[in-house]
């Protein structure tokens, strides 16, 4: 239900931003014919990238159970959010939610649209919360450089864009429809392989890390967090390859470019001592 439901309203949002209609009429009143043969090539719009990164993830809880702990999950998603205020995308069509997946593999994954997943396994390789928020700011990154949203073959976006822009929406058949709907799940598939299978390609995630720094500094927190993290990723790679260490490029890499591109920041002891004690004690009831 929870699928048809994410499907139906995606069409519905795909139907109306290419025709300009508010999609409460459209729902209401039907559509007219669609001249609109130059919108095959236009980008994916934020709403449409908001309902797509929803879809994939419900497709990642089939895999991965959220954790239910209320006041961590809070103290995730505010930590995320300062990042993300301080990104080029502060607010996104549904804004930036966090949760947590209760597996003890080492992996996070951003949602198209800003919804962004860590494993419990992730929290843990996390010594503070500079390096928690180090994590996050990766991920964000990536949302807004839309890495997840462009792994969708251009080609099935031009096919959806070109049965709707032929066609009028009140004139579609079974056939029609059929195909909408194999599109969106092909779309689905695109970004959940992206994300969980394949990882993305290495200048992705090299300027995920170099945002990521970035957003750190400005957010206040230190943005060699990253680089401690990207070291224990490291030693773990020596005797695992599941998880992140599957689908990134080697954390050794990861290092060697980040090197010369770290903004230098000052932050006051006192501040980062008070982190470290808040994140001991939403970190010790997890």
């Amino acid at each position: 239900m929870i699928k048809k439901a994410l499907l139906f309203i995606f069409l519905c949002s795909l139907l109306c931003s290419c025709t300009n209609i508010d999609i409460s009429k459209a729902l209401d009143i039907g559509f007219t014919t669609i001249q609109a043969t130059s919108q095959a090539s236009r980008p994916i719009s934020d709403e449409e990238e908001y309902y797509i990164g929803r879809a994939v993830a419900a497709r990642i809880f089939v895999s991965y159970p959220l954790l239910e702990n209320q006041n961590l999950t809070k103290y995730i998603n505010a930590i995320g959010r300062v990042i993300a205020l301080h990104s080029e995308r502060p607010f996104t069509h549904g804004g930036y939610h966090f949760a947590i997946l209760n597996t003890s593999e080492i992996n996070a994954f951003a949602c198209p649209g800003g919804i962004i997943l860590i494993t419990r396994g992730m929290i843990n390789l996390a010594q503070n919360e500079e390096e928690l928020a180090s994590i996050l700011a990766h991920e964000i990154s990536h949302i807004n450089h839309r890495d997840g949203i462009n792994s969708i073959k251009q080609a099935r976006w031009t096919e959806a864009l070109t049965i709707i822009g032929t066609k009028a929406v009140k004139e579609y058949g079974p056939a029609q429809l059929s195909n909408l709907v194999s599109i969106f799940e092909g779309s689905i598939d695109d970004v959940f392989k992206t994300l969980v299978v394949n990882g993305y390609g290495r200048t992705q995630e090299y300027l995920a890390d170099e945002t990521a720094v970035q957003y750190l500094a400005k957010a206040g927190y230190d943005p060699y967090a990253l680089i401690k993290v990207l070291e224990r990723l490291n030693q773990i790679g020596m005797k695992s390859h599941e998880g992140i260490i599957k689908t990134h490029p080697s954390a050794v890499d990861r290092i060697e470019n980040l090197k010369n591109k770290i903004p230098l920041t000052k932050i006051d002891s006192n501040i980062i001592n008070y982190r470290a004690q808040r994140f001991k004690s939403f970190i010790s009831v997890r």
